[in-house]
């Protein structure tokens, strides 16, 4: 079992807009069905803690209908732990969940920047699906280098937004942000799927792409458990082995 981290924005409104948002309910349920049946344990957090705003839940999803009825979810983000106070050596995986709230808040929180970093720094995995790549911005690596650059990426696409009727609402483009501090973004047509791998980071393009997202990651987190048996199995045996050097040599003395 490995411990994963959700993070969520804390943005209830798309700008001056008037217009209610929050994190999106099928890029948290999905994912957390995928984590949970895995076997792994999953956790919140938002930028300022508490209860994050969401977006609508669609009552014909039964996957976002368990996510939001789970006593044990309802618990965790009733209350969620701030970013800045998190401690990343907890988890093995962290996850940032889309929602347009995440343009206007994940990009300068320094709290998400230090996490992202510390997990990604430490040999975990991150991922992020839709808006959530917002919070992969400005994120800077030991090695200098920030986490998106040189890197291939999904997002949420340009098209998109101007199907969604948001591209005069959003304070900046993500994929457009995401090549400028350079990546490159890939993507697949308007609301299609798209998952993208690149070592230990997976991103996705839309609410579509979030089960993938928690699919792809869940393979590198079951590389690292089979890596960390085999690491486990190495050492008893080593141990084995010198024990029995150790009694063949006592033997040996007594004759």
């Amino acid at each position: 079992m490995k411990k994963i981290l959700m993070v969520l924005t804390s943005v209830s409104e798309l700008g001056d807009t008037g217009e209610k948002t929050g994190y999106n309910v099928a890029e948290a349920a999905h994912p957390w069905k995928v984590f949970k049946d895995s076997g792994h344990f999953v956790d919140f957090a938002s930028i300022q803690g508490g209860q994050p705003p969401r977006d609508e839940v669609d009552s014909g999803d039964p996957i976002q209908v368990a996510f939001t009825q789970d006593e044990v979810t309802r618990a965790g983000l009733y209350n969620t732990a701030r970013v800045d106070v998190v401690d990343p050596d907890q988890y093995d995986a962290v996850y940032l969940v889309g929602g347009h709230g995440t343009m206007w808040d994940f990009p300068d929180s320094e709290g998400l920047q230090r996490l992202v970093a510390s997990v990604y720094n430490s040999g975990g995995v991150v991922g992020a699906v839709c808006h959530g790549p917002a919070g992969l911005l400005n994120v800077e690596l030991d090695n200098g280098f920030r986490l998106v650059e040189g890197r291939e990426v999904a997002a949420f696409t340009n098209d998109e937004e101007v199907a969604a009727g948001k591209d005069k609402v959003i304070p900046f483009f993500l994929a457009d942000r995401l090549e400028e501090q350079g990546a490159t973004h890939l993507s697949a047509d308007v609301f299609a799927e798209k998952v993208v791998v690149d070592d230990r980071l997976v991103t996705g393009q839309n609410p579509a792409s979030a089960a993938g997202v928690a699919k792809e990651m869940e393979k590198l987190l079951a590389e690292t458990i089979h890596q960390e048996k085999a690491e486990e199995q190495h050492d008893a045996e080593a141990l084995r082995a010198e024990k029995d050097a150790r009694k063949a040599a006592a033997a040996d003395t007594e004759h």
